[in-house]
C-alpha cells in the first residue's frame, strides 16, 4: 500500500495527491459527469480537500470544494478560502462532518491506517511513524483499548475496526488475496455506505513511480445507491505537503 521506510520499517505514506480522469458524483440525488475531481489528503493531521466540477443532464455545471479537518467539516468556492483575509468563502457544513471522515478512515489507505490504529488501542494520530508490526505487538496489551478483529470468509481476511471520530461507525473490510481491501462496508446509525476497490497499482506519475498502490476504480454506495464512481487518472503518493487549516468563521461557527 505505500512506504515502509528506515530500519524500523515505519509507515511513512502520509499525505495523498489523487486526481480522477473520468466518472459520475450524486449531486442533490442527480447524476453529475465529473470533469474535475481532485483530493488533497492529510492523514496525519486527519484533513482533506475534495475539488469537484462536474456537468448535470441539463447542461448545468456544479463546482464545489468539500473540505474537513479535525472536528470541522465545510465547504469552500476556491482552496484555502478565507484563509487570507478576503480571499473566498468557506461554509461551514458541521452535518457533512461524519460523511466526510467515513469517506476518509474507509479510503484505499485510511482503512489500513485506521484498522491498525484501531489494534493497537490508538487514535491514528498517535500511530503514525511507527512500525505496524510494532503496533500490532500492542494488541494484547491494549486490552479493552484494542478495537479491531480479524476473521476468515474462506480465504479472505475480513476486518472489522471503528471509524475514527465517528461514534458507533464500524467499517468491515475485505481484502483481497493480495491483502489490499476491496470492498469496505461502514455502518453507522441508521445509514450503511458501501466502498469497492479494484484495479490496483502505482498509479503515480511514470517519472515518479515508488511501488506504492492504490485503487484504480472507485465505487461508493449509500444505502445501496451509487453516489461515486470513480476512475483514477494519477496519484501523487511520497511526502506531499498538505495542509487544511480551519477558517476563523468555521471554528466560530462550531462553537455555538
Amino acid at each position: 500500500m505505500g512506504m515502509l521506510r528506515s530500519g524500523n520499517e515505519e509507515d511513512l505514506v502520509k499525505t495523498l495527491e489523487y486526481q480522477a480522469e473520468g466518472g459520475t458524483i450524486q449531486v442533490n440525488g442527480q447524476a453529475c459527469a465529473l470533469k474535475k475531481y481532485r483530493i488533497s489528503v492529510n492523514y496525519q493531521i486527519p484533513g482533506y480537500r475534495t475539488q469537484i466540477e462536474c456537468t448535470r443532464a441539463n447542461g448545468t455545471t456544479y463546482k464545489n470544494i468539500e473540505t474537513m479537518s479535525g472536528n470541522y467539516a465545510w465547504d469552500e468556492d476556491i482552496p484555502g478560502a478565507e484563509i487570507v483575509a478576503g480571499k473566498g468563502k468557506a461554509t461551514p457544513k458541521p452535518e457533512a462532518l461524519q460523511e466526510r471522515l467515513i469517506r476518509l478512515w474507509a479510503s484505499p489507505q485510511g482503512a489500513p491506517k485506521a484498522a491498525i490504529a484501531g489494534a493497537a488501542g490508538l487514535p491514528p494520530s498517535e500511530s503514525f511513524a511507527k512500525s505496524p508490526a510494532t503496533l500490532l505487538d500492542k494488541q494484547t496489551a491494549a486490552g479493552a483499548r484494542a478495537t479491531t478483529t480479524l476473521s476468515w470468509q474462506g480465504e479472505k481476511a475480513v476486518l472489522t475496526f471503528p471509524i475514527p471520530g465517528v461514534p458507533g461507525a464500524m467499517a468491515t473490510a475485505t481484502l483481497d488475496s493480495g491483502f489490499l481491501p476491496e470492498r469496505v462496508v461502514v455502518k453507522s446509525g441508521a445509514n450503511t455506505t458501501e466502498f469497492v476497490y479494484g484495479d490496483f497499482e502505482d498509479w503515480n506519475n511514470p517519472l515518479f513511480k515508488i511501488e506504492a498502490l492504490y485503487a484504480g476504480t472507485i465505487v461508493e454506495r449509500r444505502n445501496n445507491v451509487v453516489v461515486r464512481d470513480l476512475k483514477t487518472k494519477v496519484t501523487e503518493i511520497g511526502q506531499v505537503y498538505v495542509v487544511v487549516p480551519v477558517p476563523d468563521s468555521v471554528q466560530k461557527a462550531g462553537e455555538k
